[in-house]
């Protein structure tokens, strides 16, 4: 009869040599392939964890600038709006939505893809090298703007315009429009908007459109207000402000060029931002190429909210 205790000796026994076994197959291995194997499965945690949880970003410009800064390192929280499945490729659904005010990274509308087997590469090396190594490049070595980290301005159901460079809100259930500040303050946000145009400025930068428009009309133009505008360096520093100027003139030398009239009235008017879709906006507003040139962007086209700045060591901190 089988005691308890040769079976139990029989177990230790066989489990005793199960680990010399696996430890001298362990000390056979080639240290190259053992080294290869640590990097392998190091890489694929970083990569989970960066494509469905914290993924690194480097900032590439000063759009965002006080709150981010160039070469600021940030993660960004990839699980709260869905993360896609693969690098590009279908994104999960989530309950939670961006807010106002969210300091969030989505894909560039404007951007132009050389495929989706490079945009997978590419992003692969992105996410293990923690943003360090960035293969997609323009032809002057700079990365290509494929993502873009900006400022919610306004969610689905809001009006949203701009009056000398001042945004103003319409939320769903008011009547009137209200500036970006006032809403921060009921709102008890306290961010400030980055302005390096002066109120003063808009009043060249409007001449300057008009002189634009007027000379290649019957209109005369008075020479001292163009040598007035040509001695002011600030008249084209407000593209946006100065195409709707522009058109404004141009269609009031033209009323039967209705296409003047629609760009001039969808400048002055604004956007209403549909169910569904958001409008970025970056805090150095003056510097900053996002949604007033690109337009409101879909929930989909939305990677994740900034969360947290790591390096350098000086800007630790929360992003808010």
């Amino acid at each position: 009869m089988i005691s308890v205790q040769s079976v139990t000796e029989r177990f230790l026994t066989r489990r005793k040599r199960k680990k010399l076994r696996q430890k001298k197959k362990q000390q056979e291995k080639n240290v190259i392939i053992d080294w290869l194997e640590a990097f392998l499965w190091a890489a694929c945690v970083v990569l989970l964890i960066n494509q469905y949880l914290f993924q690194a970003y480097q900032i590439p410009s000063g759009s965002m600038i006080d709150t981010l800064l160039i070469k600021d390192h940030i993660f960004v929280n990839k699980i709260i709006f869905g993360p896609e499945l693969i690098p590009g490729k279908f994104k999960i659904p989530s309950v939670f939505k961006p807010e106002r005010n969210d300091v969030m990274i989505f894909e560039n509308p404007t951007y132009i893809s050389r495929g989706p087997t490079f945009d997978i590469i590419q992003r692969i090396l992105y996410m293990l090298t923690l943003s360090l190594v960035d293969i997609d490049k323009d032809e002057n070595g700079n990365p290509k703007p494929h993502f873009l980290i900006k400022r919610t301005a306004a969610v689905g159901g809001d009006s949203l315009r701009f009056v000398e460079g001042e945004v103003q809100l319409k939320p769903p259930g008011f009547e009137n429009w209200m500036d970006e500040s006032y809403f921060h303050e009921i709102s008890e946000f306290t961010n400030k908007t980055r302005r390096l145009i002066d109120f003063s400025d808009y009043k060249f930068i409007r001449a300057s459109a008009y002189i634009d428009a007027y000379q290649n009309s019957s209109i005369k133009i008075d020479k001292k207000l163009i040598q007035l505008v040509s001695s002011s360096g600030n008249s084209h520093s407000d593209m946006f402000a100065w195409m709707k100027y522009r058109n404004e003139a141009l269609y009031s030398i033209n009323p039967q060029e209705r296409r003047y009239g629609v760009l001039w009235r969808k400048f002055d008017s604004g956007w209403y931002i549909p169910e569904g879709w958001l409008m970025p906006l970056g805090d150095n507003r003056d510097n900053s190429k996002d949604g007033r040139y690109f337009g409101p962007v879909p929930m989909d086209k939305v990677l994740g909210k900034a969360m947290f700045k790591y390096w350098p060591i000086n800007r630790i901190g929360k992003i808010e």
